[in-house]
């Protein structure tokens, strides 16, 4: 069973993107829901803006004015249905603002209030060393941060079982195979055997792909989708910078 299809059906109605869809834009479910995948998918807005040319304070600027705008345009449309996956739709939008919009937006007093940006210059600079086109700075970053927040909430889970100090020791191993002998040296200063590392180490990636799947879940409006960005996410991240 993949992780996708531990989500039910009715699991799916609930998530964010589900309900963006299903509401009408005047209601505060709908509201809060794209609200929330504002705040939580800033970053790829920004690495796109900067990918374009634009300096970090300006770029920030556009960002936060472009998430403030589109929110306050949702109240107003049912511009949002034309696109099955939030990704699609935020990068639809984006374009839309970067042809023009974003002269008038910048500087003017939103109508709808969104918390600030955080800084995002030091992920970008760590994240897109390397050139590539704004769209595929935008969908390395959608991808990246989805795997950063799922990253996050395995952490928060091992503080919480009381195994912060192992999920330390595995973490670099998540995406790649330790080297020979690698676990035998960090099972020593853990007082654990080699063995229950490896296991520990499987069900870690295990974990991280239901957390990944469930990121995932909230842009999305059903299983088959979730599948598609699932694919999707692969590829991107397989890709060269």
């Amino acid at each position: 069973m993949t992780p996708s299809q531990n989500l039910s059906r009715n699991e799916f109605s609930n998530t964010r993107w589900s309900v963006v869809l299903r509401q009408t834009p005047a209601s505060p479910e709908a509201r809060n829901a794209l609200s929330e995948l504002l705040h939580r998918y800033g970053y790829p807005v920004y690495a796109c803006i900067r990918r374009c040319g634009h300096a970090p304070k300006i770029a920030r600027e556009m960002s936060h004015a472009f998430l403030q705008n589109l929110l306050g345009e949702f109240q107003r449309t049912d511009h949002q249905r034309r696109a099955t996956h939030y990704r699609q739709y935020l990068l639809e939008r984006l374009h839309d603002f970067l042809a023009g919009e974003w002269r008038d937006a910048v500087g003017s007093q939103p109508a709808v209030a969104l918390a600030d940006l955080p800084d995002m210059e030091p992920r970008y600079a760590r994240d897109h060393a390397a050139p590539g086109s704004p769209d595929h700075a935008f969908q390395r970053s959608f991808a990246i941060e989805v795997l950063y927040r799922a990253m996050r909430r395995l952490r928060e889970e091992a503080t919480q079982t009381g195994h912060l100090d192992m999920f330390s020791a595995l973490e670099p191993y998540l995406a790649r195979d330790p080297e020979a002998g690698v676990c035998e040296q960090l099972a020593g200063p853990l007082h654990l055997r080699p063995m229950v590392l490896i296991m520990a180490l499987k069900r870690l990636r295990q974990r991280l792909r239901e957390l990944t799947a469930d990121e995932l879940a909230d842009t999305v409006g059903g299983e088959d989708d979730l599948v598609a960005e699932q694919e999707s996410l692969l590829s991107v991240l397989r890709e060269q910078n």
